[in-house]
């Protein structure tokens, strides 16, 4: 299952961005993520046309926990998307990548003390305030500092999401943000109104990751802006901005269908435009937080196969030369994917496990496939990879970290190369007599 400008060039190779992705394998070697810059393009134009051919003021925040390096952000620049980030190292990433900082949210559940000096001290435009502690810290920063700060709350409107139960955000029983039904929602509130560093501009929600039906959105809407009703007539209170927060599922094999994105969009647009006239409230800013519906399939992970193992009448494994140091999801979130043969165009001919070289028996990338048999000189392209793989990447077993490359219009850039043994002990402080 290919997506974007993948397709098989004459040789029968596997080609992304006009580039041989079997050349890359020899050139940066394996495992080896190749991104399709114009499909992000394509993606990211999407949401955008989206929102200006309804007229709506809007903004469309990539969600950098999705991806995260220098070059990503260069694209998202020209692309006149913004970012939002949920560390201090993503927003030092963002800064250095050239983000504007006032064009950047801070969001988190837990932001240290030291990151929201650095959010404040960077001029961070928007920070998404997700607990009583934080609207604590954060005003006495901006107390010290005479400074004022532009923020959102993050609300949990009880909405539970068709999805897997550790990417769930939205129900009452969660880590994230302020809960309507208990209360704290009002309190939170009126606590930043009271305080004059705060400049309250709206509400953010978000129910939960790879939703494939707006059904979870439109609730949301209805839930939200019930409330911003209440604090309308109550407080006197109205909302500039309506945060929704993103989750857009994606498709990572046959067996998914997702709702496109523009589709999304255009039922959150109606149902907010609903809400509203329901309720005579003045029509907010619209602001989503796309990540991985932007830069999913946009990703390919090239692998090098290795050994094999046949249990009779069980499975046969074909491993390969990275796993869940590369990608954790399948372990993580029991993920699936579809995967190819990217030096050859081949017929299915057996029913395979593709595993990893990590010492753990959950280290398994594709738990079955129908798959061509393979030897020690193929390639594996794992498709849908540009999400979670490389961000969520770690040096286990003290194996390096993959290289990341751009390819657009035939031309293949390295954009984070890869770790050798002395990057993995660089950090490490010997003991001496």
């Amino acid at each position: 299952m290919l997506f974007g400008t993948a397709k098989w060039n004459q040789k029968d190779h596997l080609e992304i961005g006009g580039v041989d992705t079997i050349e890359l394998a020899k050139k940066y070697g394996t495992p080896l993520f190749v991104y399709d810059v114009q499909h992000i393009r394509e993606m990211a134009r999407g949401f955008k046309q989206t929102f200006e051919e309804a007229g709506v003021k809007n903004k469309v925040v990539y969600a950098s926990k999705a991806f995260s390096c220098l070059a990503v952000y260069k694209v998202l620049q020209e692309e006149s998307l913004t970012c939002d980030v949920v560390s201090g190292g993503e927003l030092y990433t963002a800064i250095r990548g050239g983000m504007n900082p006032r064009d950047i949210e801070f969001h988190g559940n837990n932001k240290t003390k030291s990151e929201l000096q650095m959010a404040v001290d960077e001029g961070v435009g928007t920070i998404i305030v997700d607990n009583f502690y934080e609207i604590q810290i954060l005003s006495e920063i901006l107390h010290t500092e005479k400074k004022k700060q532009e923020v959102l709350f993050r609300v949990t409107p009880g909405i539970s999401a068709e999805t897997h139960d550790y990417i769930l955000t939205g129900q009452a029983d969660s880590k994230f943000g302020f809960d309507v039904a208990s209360g704290q929602a009002n309190e939170a509130l009126s606590q930043l109104l009271s305080d004059d560093v705060f400049i309250v501009k709206g509400v953010h929600c978000h129910i939960g990751s790879q939703i494939f039906s707006p059904e979870g959105f439109i609730a949301a809407v209805n839930i939200i802006f019930d409330l911003l009703n209440t604090w309308k007539l109550k407080m006197n209170y109205l909302a500039e901005v309506f945060n929704i927060g993103g989750g857009f599922g994606i498709q990572y094999t046959q067996a998914d269908t997702p709702v496109s994105p523009s589709e999304f969009v255009k039922t959150i647009i109606h149902q907010v435009k609903e809400a509203c006239q329901k309720n005579d409230y003045p029509l907010p800013e619209i602001w989503i937080e796309p990540g991985r519906s932007i830069v999913a399939e946009a990703g390919v992970t090239l692998y090098s196969v290795g050994a094999q193992k046949e249990v009779p009448g069980i499975r046969k494994f074909v491993s390969v030369d990275g796993g869940m140091g590369d990608n954790i999801r399948p372990a993580l979130y029991d993920a699936a994917y579809d995967a190819v043969v990217a030096n050859r165009k081949a017929e299915s001919a057996e029913k395979i496990s593709i595993v990893g070289k990590y010492c753990e028996s959950g280290d398994v990338l594709i738990r079955e496939i129908d798959f061509p048999k393979v030897t020690d000189k193929d390639i594996v392209a794992l498709t849908s990879t540009g999400a979670y793989g490389y961000s969520m990447a770690s040096n286990y077993n003290r194996n390096p970290r993959p290289a990341v490359v751009f390819v657009e219009d035939g031309q293949a850039t390295l954009v984070v190369r890869r770790e050798t043994y002395e990057d993995i002990i660089h950090l490490d402080v010997p003991i001496t007599e």
